[in-house]
Protein backbone atom coordinates (compact mmCIF):
# COMPACT_ATOMS: atom_id res chain seq x y z
CA UNK A 1 0.00 0.00 0.00
CA UNK A 2 1.66 3.73 -0.87
CA UNK A 3 -0.24 7.13 -1.18
CA UNK A 4 0.86 9.22 -4.13
CA UNK A 5 0.83 12.76 -3.60
CA UNK A 6 2.57 16.07 -4.19
CA UNK A 7 2.30 19.31 -2.64
CA UNK A 8 2.15 21.01 -5.74
CA UNK A 9 -1.21 20.32 -6.00
CA UNK A 10 -2.11 22.07 -3.65
CA UNK A 11 -1.31 24.96 -5.83
CA UNK A 12 -4.06 24.74 -7.45
CA UNK A 13 -5.83 28.81 -7.41
CA UNK A 14 -9.71 28.84 -7.33
CA UNK A 15 -11.84 31.89 -6.86
CA UNK A 16 -12.10 32.91 -3.20
CA UNK A 17 -14.89 31.16 -1.38
CA UNK A 18 -14.75 28.09 -3.54
CA UNK A 19 -15.36 25.08 -1.52
CA UNK A 20 -12.46 23.47 -3.65
CA UNK A 21 -9.95 25.32 -2.43
CA UNK A 22 -6.45 24.61 -1.51
CA UNK A 23 -6.96 23.76 2.19
CA UNK A 24 -8.37 20.38 1.49
CA UNK A 25 -5.24 18.60 0.88
CA UNK A 26 -2.92 21.23 2.85
CA UNK A 27 -5.24 19.77 5.66
CA UNK A 28 -4.94 16.57 4.37
CA UNK A 29 -1.60 16.04 3.88
CA UNK A 30 -1.20 17.45 7.49
CA UNK A 31 -3.41 15.07 8.77
CA UNK A 32 -1.27 12.13 7.17
CA UNK A 33 1.63 13.59 9.23
CA UNK A 34 -0.40 14.57 12.70
CA UNK A 35 -2.10 10.91 12.71
CA UNK A 36 1.08 9.14 12.07
CA UNK A 37 -0.69 7.66 8.66
CA UNK A 38 2.35 8.73 7.01
CA UNK A 39 4.99 6.98 9.17
CA UNK A 40 3.13 3.59 8.64
CA UNK A 41 2.44 3.78 4.72
CA UNK A 42 4.91 5.22 2.32
CA UNK A 43 3.92 8.56 0.60
CA UNK A 44 5.13 8.35 -3.17
CA UNK A 45 5.49 11.81 -4.89
CA UNK A 46 4.31 11.95 -7.96
CA UNK A 47 5.53 12.83 -11.55
CA UNK A 48 3.32 15.18 -14.60
CA UNK A 49 1.72 13.68 -16.84
CA UNK A 50 2.74 14.90 -20.24
CA UNK A 51 0.34 15.91 -23.27
CA UNK A 52 0.62 12.39 -25.08
CA UNK A 53 -1.00 10.80 -21.77
CA UNK A 54 -4.03 13.11 -21.80
CA UNK A 55 -4.62 13.00 -25.03
CA UNK A 56 -5.66 9.16 -24.22
CA UNK A 57 -8.84 10.69 -23.65
CA UNK A 58 -9.12 14.68 -24.43
CA UNK A 59 -8.12 15.73 -27.98
CA UNK A 60 -5.45 17.88 -28.53
CA UNK A 61 -7.97 21.37 -29.33
CA UNK A 62 -8.87 20.84 -25.55
CA UNK A 63 -5.24 20.35 -24.35
CA UNK A 64 -4.92 24.01 -26.22
CA UNK A 65 -7.89 25.34 -25.00
CA UNK A 66 -7.34 25.18 -20.95
CA UNK A 67 -3.58 25.99 -22.21
CA UNK A 68 -5.30 29.21 -23.74
CA UNK A 69 -6.86 30.20 -20.88
CA UNK A 70 -4.02 29.96 -18.65
CA UNK A 71 -3.22 33.41 -16.22
CA UNK A 72 0.22 34.52 -15.29
CA UNK A 73 -1.61 35.80 -12.31
CA UNK A 74 -4.59 35.96 -10.45
CA UNK A 75 -7.60 33.29 -11.77
CA UNK A 76 -9.88 32.56 -14.30
CA UNK A 77 -13.23 30.83 -14.50
CA UNK A 78 -13.16 28.07 -17.03
CA UNK A 79 -16.92 27.34 -16.60
CA UNK A 80 -19.46 28.56 -14.09
CA UNK A 81 -17.93 26.21 -11.26
CA UNK A 82 -14.73 25.22 -12.02
CA UNK A 83 -11.23 28.03 -11.94
CA UNK A 84 -8.01 28.19 -12.71
CA UNK A 85 -4.61 29.74 -11.84
CA UNK A 86 -1.12 30.08 -12.88
CA UNK A 87 -0.07 27.12 -11.63
CA UNK A 88 -3.25 24.74 -11.87
CA UNK A 89 -2.56 23.38 -14.80
CA UNK A 90 0.71 21.83 -13.46
CA UNK A 91 -1.22 20.31 -10.42
CA UNK A 92 -4.09 18.91 -12.80
CA UNK A 93 -1.26 17.19 -14.29
CA UNK A 94 0.38 16.16 -11.36
CA UNK A 95 -3.11 14.51 -9.99
CA UNK A 96 -3.58 12.70 -13.34
CA UNK A 97 0.28 11.81 -13.17
CA UNK A 98 0.13 10.61 -9.69
CA UNK A 99 -2.86 8.32 -10.75
CA UNK A 100 -0.73 7.04 -13.48
CA UNK A 101 2.43 6.20 -11.28
CA UNK A 102 -0.07 4.38 -8.99
CA UNK A 103 -1.52 2.14 -11.87
CA UNK A 104 1.73 1.18 -12.90
CA UNK A 105 2.94 0.31 -9.45
CA UNK A 106 -0.18 -1.52 -8.95
CA UNK A 107 -0.03 -3.45 -12.27
CA UNK A 108 3.71 -4.09 -11.55
CA UNK A 109 3.12 -5.80 -8.65
CA UNK A 110 5.11 -2.98 -6.40
CA UNK A 111 1.94 -3.49 -4.09
CA UNK A 112 -1.99 -4.72 -5.09
CA UNK A 113 -3.29 -1.07 -3.04
CA UNK A 114 -2.60 2.96 -3.75
CA UNK A 115 -4.59 5.78 -2.23
CA UNK A 116 -4.02 9.03 -4.49
CA UNK A 117 -4.44 12.55 -2.68
CA UNK A 118 -4.45 15.03 -4.96
CA UNK A 119 -6.35 18.30 -6.71
CA UNK A 120 -8.27 19.14 -8.44
CA UNK A 121 -10.43 16.28 -8.69
CA UNK A 122 -11.19 14.90 -12.50
CA UNK A 123 -14.38 12.83 -12.76
CA UNK A 124 -16.55 15.81 -14.14
CA UNK A 125 -14.58 16.33 -16.86
CA UNK A 126 -15.69 15.08 -19.91
CA UNK A 127 -13.52 14.13 -23.17
CA UNK A 128 -14.36 17.77 -24.65
CA UNK A 129 -15.89 19.84 -21.63
CA UNK A 130 -14.15 21.11 -18.32
CA UNK A 131 -16.83 21.35 -15.02
CA UNK A 132 -17.75 20.33 -11.82
CA UNK A 133 -14.31 21.51 -10.85
CA UNK A 134 -12.54 19.62 -12.50
CA UNK A 135 -9.54 20.34 -15.73
CA UNK A 136 -8.38 16.28 -16.67
CA UNK A 137 -10.06 13.08 -16.15
CA UNK A 138 -7.12 12.16 -14.17
CA UNK A 139 -9.05 8.26 -13.37
CA UNK A 140 -9.81 7.92 -16.70
CA UNK A 141 -6.27 8.90 -18.10
CA UNK A 142 -4.68 6.23 -16.03
CA UNK A 143 -7.34 3.65 -16.97
CA UNK A 144 -6.91 4.39 -20.65
CA UNK A 145 -3.02 3.91 -19.59
CA UNK A 146 -3.57 0.52 -17.93
CA UNK A 147 -5.73 -0.86 -20.96
CA UNK A 148 -1.91 -0.43 -22.58
CA UNK A 149 -1.00 -3.16 -20.29
CA UNK A 150 -0.27 -6.88 -21.50
CA UNK A 151 -1.77 -8.32 -18.48
CA UNK A 152 -4.88 -5.85 -18.93
CA UNK A 153 -8.05 -6.44 -20.97
CA UNK A 154 -10.73 -5.02 -18.76
CA UNK A 155 -10.98 -2.15 -15.96
CA UNK A 156 -14.08 -1.24 -13.58
CA UNK A 157 -14.16 2.00 -12.20
CA UNK A 158 -16.65 2.23 -9.30
CA UNK A 159 -17.39 6.04 -8.16
CA UNK A 160 -19.27 6.58 -4.97
CA UNK A 161 -18.42 10.38 -5.17
CA UNK A 162 -22.10 12.14 -4.45
CA UNK A 163 -22.16 13.80 -7.43
CA UNK A 164 -22.45 11.37 -10.66
CA UNK A 165 -19.29 10.75 -12.77
CA UNK A 166 -20.81 12.31 -16.12
CA UNK A 167 -17.04 12.77 -17.57
CA UNK A 168 -15.98 9.52 -16.58
CA UNK A 169 -18.72 7.92 -18.26
CA UNK A 170 -18.95 10.45 -21.33
CA UNK A 171 -15.33 9.07 -21.66
CA UNK A 172 -16.02 4.99 -21.55
CA UNK A 173 -19.67 5.10 -22.28
CA UNK A 174 -18.92 3.24 -25.49
CA UNK A 175 -16.10 0.96 -24.41
CA UNK A 176 -17.05 -2.21 -23.71
CA UNK A 177 -13.77 -2.70 -21.91
CA UNK A 178 -14.50 -0.53 -19.04
CA UNK A 179 -17.02 -0.87 -16.73
CA UNK A 180 -18.13 2.49 -15.01
CA UNK A 181 -20.42 1.99 -11.90
CA UNK A 182 -21.81 5.47 -10.20
CA UNK A 183 -23.23 5.91 -6.85
CA UNK A 184 -24.99 9.12 -6.21
CA UNK A 185 -27.39 11.59 -4.96
CA UNK A 186 -29.90 12.33 -7.45
CA UNK A 187 -31.94 14.88 -8.58
CA UNK A 188 -28.35 16.72 -8.58
CA UNK A 189 -25.66 18.40 -10.03
CA UNK A 190 -24.80 17.91 -12.69
CA UNK A 191 -27.88 16.96 -14.06
CA UNK A 192 -25.80 14.86 -17.15
CA UNK A 193 -25.10 11.68 -18.38
CA UNK A 194 -26.98 9.90 -15.61
CA UNK A 195 -29.44 8.27 -17.79
CA UNK A 196 -27.10 6.89 -20.40
CA UNK A 197 -27.97 2.89 -20.36
CA UNK A 198 -24.92 0.69 -21.92
CA UNK A 199 -24.63 -2.85 -20.23
CA UNK A 200 -20.99 -1.60 -19.37
CA UNK A 201 -22.42 1.73 -17.31
CA UNK A 202 -23.97 0.85 -14.14
CA UNK A 203 -25.75 4.03 -12.58
CA UNK A 204 -26.88 3.96 -8.84
CA UNK A 205 -29.13 7.41 -8.21
CA UNK A 206 -29.67 7.87 -4.27
CA UNK A 207 -32.10 10.44 -3.26
CA UNK A 208 -31.32 13.14 -0.99
CA UNK A 209 -31.59 11.84 3.00
CA UNK A 210 -30.68 8.53 2.24
CA UNK A 211 -28.02 6.99 4.64
CA UNK A 212 -26.29 3.70 5.28
CA UNK A 213 -28.51 1.27 4.80
CA UNK A 214 -29.96 3.00 1.36
CA UNK A 215 -26.28 3.09 0.40
CA UNK A 216 -25.05 -0.65 0.88
CA UNK A 217 -28.65 -2.12 -0.24
CA UNK A 218 -27.78 0.17 -3.41
CA UNK A 219 -24.43 -1.03 -4.04
CA UNK A 220 -25.02 -4.90 -3.01
CA UNK A 221 -27.60 -4.70 -5.66
CA UNK A 222 -26.02 -2.97 -8.53
CA UNK A 223 -22.14 -3.02 -8.24
CA UNK A 224 -21.42 -6.59 -6.95
CA UNK A 225 -23.09 -8.60 -9.79
CA UNK A 226 -21.53 -6.21 -12.75
CA UNK A 227 -18.41 -6.47 -11.53
CA UNK A 228 -18.54 -9.89 -11.41
CA UNK A 229 -20.03 -10.36 -14.68
CA UNK A 230 -17.01 -8.00 -15.99
CA UNK A 231 -14.38 -9.54 -14.48
CA UNK A 232 -11.73 -6.72 -14.34
CA UNK A 233 -8.05 -7.17 -14.46
CA UNK A 234 -7.82 -3.94 -12.19
CA UNK A 235 -10.38 -1.90 -10.20
CA UNK A 236 -9.78 2.10 -9.83
CA UNK A 237 -11.96 3.71 -7.71
CA UNK A 238 -12.99 7.18 -7.63
CA UNK A 239 -13.47 8.11 -4.04
CA UNK A 240 -15.23 11.12 -3.02
CA UNK A 241 -16.59 11.73 0.45
CA UNK A 242 -18.86 14.37 -0.12
CA UNK A 243 -21.88 11.98 0.52
CA UNK A 244 -20.57 12.31 4.34
CA UNK A 245 -23.52 13.76 6.84
CA UNK A 246 -21.00 16.81 7.69
CA UNK A 247 -20.76 17.83 3.84
CA UNK A 248 -21.72 21.08 2.67
CA UNK A 249 -22.75 20.56 -0.68
CA UNK A 250 -24.78 17.46 -0.40
CA UNK A 251 -27.59 15.69 1.73
CA UNK A 252 -26.95 12.29 1.79
CA UNK A 253 -26.19 11.07 5.34
CA UNK A 254 -22.89 8.91 5.21
CA UNK A 255 -20.58 8.54 7.63
CA UNK A 256 -16.96 7.10 7.76
CA UNK A 257 -18.00 3.47 8.40
CA UNK A 258 -19.76 3.55 5.26
CA UNK A 259 -16.70 4.48 3.16
CA UNK A 260 -14.49 1.89 5.23
CA UNK A 261 -17.83 -0.55 4.44
CA UNK A 262 -17.59 0.07 0.37
CA UNK A 263 -13.78 -0.29 0.58
CA UNK A 264 -13.81 -3.66 2.42
CA UNK A 265 -16.00 -4.44 -0.14
CA UNK A 266 -14.41 -3.35 -3.36
CA UNK A 267 -11.42 -4.88 -1.69
CA UNK A 268 -13.51 -8.19 -1.21
CA UNK A 269 -14.29 -7.72 -5.15
CA UNK A 270 -10.77 -7.35 -6.33
CA UNK A 271 -9.63 -10.28 -4.40
CA UNK A 272 -12.68 -12.37 -6.42
CA UNK A 273 -11.93 -10.59 -9.65
CA UNK A 274 -9.37 -8.11 -10.53
CA UNK A 275 -6.68 -10.41 -8.99
CA UNK A 276 -6.60 -7.98 -6.02
CA UNK A 277 -5.62 -4.79 -7.68
CA UNK A 278 -6.85 -1.50 -6.38
CA UNK A 279 -6.02 2.09 -7.08
CA UNK A 280 -8.29 4.91 -5.33
CA UNK A 281 -8.37 8.36 -6.42
CA UNK A 282 -9.40 11.61 -4.07
CA UNK A 283 -12.52 13.39 -5.70
CA UNK A 284 -14.87 15.54 -3.52
CA UNK A 285 -15.25 16.02 0.02
CA UNK A 286 -15.42 19.60 1.06
CA UNK A 287 -15.82 19.49 5.13
CA UNK A 288 -11.86 19.20 6.40
CA UNK A 289 -12.49 17.26 9.80
CA UNK A 290 -14.82 14.82 7.94
CA UNK A 291 -12.51 14.78 4.68
CA UNK A 292 -9.46 13.63 6.54
CA UNK A 293 -11.67 11.20 9.10
CA UNK A 294 -13.18 9.46 5.79
CA UNK A 295 -9.82 9.29 3.81
CA UNK A 296 -8.55 7.60 7.15
CA UNK A 297 -10.86 5.59 6.91
CA UNK A 298 -10.41 4.48 3.45
CA UNK A 299 -6.75 4.32 3.44
CA UNK A 300 -6.54 1.90 6.68
CA UNK A 301 -9.32 -0.25 4.69
CA UNK A 302 -6.78 -0.25 2.06
CA UNK A 303 -4.04 -1.31 3.30
CA UNK A 304 -5.64 -4.02 5.90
Amino acid sequence: MRIYTHEACIDHEVAAGHPERPDRLRYLLDYFESSGLARDIPIHQAVPVDDGEIARVHPPSYIDFLQSLQPEDGVVRVDPDTWMGADSLYAARLAAGAVCDATQAVLDNEENHAFCAVRPPGHHAERHDAMGFCLYNSIAIAATGALLHDDVEKVAILDFDVHHCNGTVDIFKDDPRVLVCSSFQHPFYPNRNFDIERPNIVNTPLAAGNGSEEFRHAIERDWWPAVQTHQPDLIMVSAGFDAHRLDPLANLNLTEDDFSWVTNQICRAADLDAKGKVVSVLEGGYDLQALALSVHTHVNALAE
